[in-house]
């Protein structure tokens, strides 16, 4: 399955190196690139994007103000984004998040990475530069809570072990290996877990993981 991206930047030299590198992937093509926030959150509509990678500084409308408005679209709920900035603050991951990025990365990162990124949140899982995972926790422990539906005290005894699991970074793969179970149950506990907690994704289970005290800051 080919993966449909869409390059969101206002720097025209950027978008066209990230559009050679997505291209140069077997598996994925660049379906098209917008220079603001708001012709990206369109165009994510209008050509049918799987995923789209995007930046925060942009004229009209911001990165994440985009964000917010893919991820409030109903018709653009399978629409994952991967935040794509050279601004690593604290501010930046958290707005991200809370808009609905599945992914954060910054633009230092190699381009085997980036493409390896694009391929994890498009799968459905979340991502975060691993520098900084820690002060995210941190902010968001002192942030007010998420508006999910319910805690971790809902959750039977196994999907508590696969919530701290996936707070602590792992994959379906890495899940199952470590708990001996197949990926598949792996990734059912996962989507059961989301129904339960009315979590979003990945990025909001490990954010509840951390909130209600499953899982410790230092931890990771």
């Amino acid at each position: 399955m080919t993966i449909r991206v869409l390059l969101a930047d206002d720097q025209t030299l950027v978008r066209e190196a990230f559009a050679m590198l997505v291209e140069s992937a077997p598996d994925m093509e660049v379906v098209g690139q917008a220079a603001t926030g708001r012709e990206a959150a369109d165009l994510a509509r209008a050509r049918r994007a799987d995923l789209v990678v995007m930046d925060i500084r942009m004229p009209d409308l911001d990165g994440i103000e985009a964000t917010r408005l893919i991820a409030a679209d109903d018709d653009l709920a399978g629409v994952k984004v991967l935040v794509l900035t050279t601004y690593d603050t604290d501010e930046n991951i958290v707005d991200a998040l809370r808009a609905g990025a599945s992914g954060f990365l910054v633009k230092d990162t190699r381009p085997a990475e980036l493409l390896d990124a694009i391929r994890t949140v498009a799968a459905g899982d979340a991502l975060l530069s691993p520098g900084p995972t820690a002060r995210l926790i941190e902010r968001f422990l002192r942030s007010p809570a998420l508006e999910v539906t319910a805690g971790p005290e809902c959750l039977s005894g196994r999907e508590r072990e696969v919530l701290t699991l996936v707070a602590r970074g792992l994959n379906n793969t890495e899940i199952a290996e470590t708990l001996g179970l197949s990926p598949l149950t792996a990734k059912t506990h996962v989507s059961r877990m989301m129904g339960k907690l009315g979590a979003r994704d990945r990025a909001q289970l490990v954010i509840v993981a951390y909130e209600s005290g499953l899982v410790a800051p230092g931890t990771l």
